[in-house]
C-alpha cells in the first residue's frame, strides 16, 4: 500500500511541477511560446492531465481555465497522498518508511 501511495504521490509531482513549468515558460516567451520547444514538451507531458480536468469539470468552466483546475485537482491529489504516507508511516513506524 505504501508503494502505492508513494507512486501517487510522485506522478502528482511531477505533473505539479510540468504544469508550473509550462505556465512560467508561457510567461518568459510570450505569443511565442507554440514555437518554443521544452514549452511543447511540456503540452505533450501535461495534455492527459488536462484533458482529465476538462472532462471532469462542468461546461460552464472556460477552456483558458482548464490547466489551473487541472492543478488543483492534482495539488489536492498529492495532498491526500501525502497525509495517507504520513498515516501509514505513523501506523507502521517511521523507521520502515525509509
Amino acid at each position: 500500500m505504501l508503494l502505492f501511495v508513494e507512486i501517487v504521490k510522485l506522478l502528482a509531482e511531477i505533473a505539479l511541477l510540468c504544469l508550473v513549468g509550462q505556465w512560467v515558460l508561457g510567461l518568459l516567451a510570450g505569443k511565442r511560446r507554440d514555437q518554443n520547444m521544452f514549452y511543447q514538451l511540456f503540452q505533450v507531458l501535461t495534455r492527459p492531465v488536462i484533458r482529465g480536468a476538462r472532462l471532469v469539470s462542468p461546461r460552464v468552466v472556460l477552456d483558458q481555465h482548464v490547466p489551473l483546475v487541472a492543478f488543483l485537482l492534482l495539488f489536492f491529489v498529492w495532498l491526500a497522498a501525502t497525509l495517507t504516507k504520513i498515516d501509514i508511516c505513523v501506523r507502521i513506524g517511521v523507521h520502515l518508511c525509509k
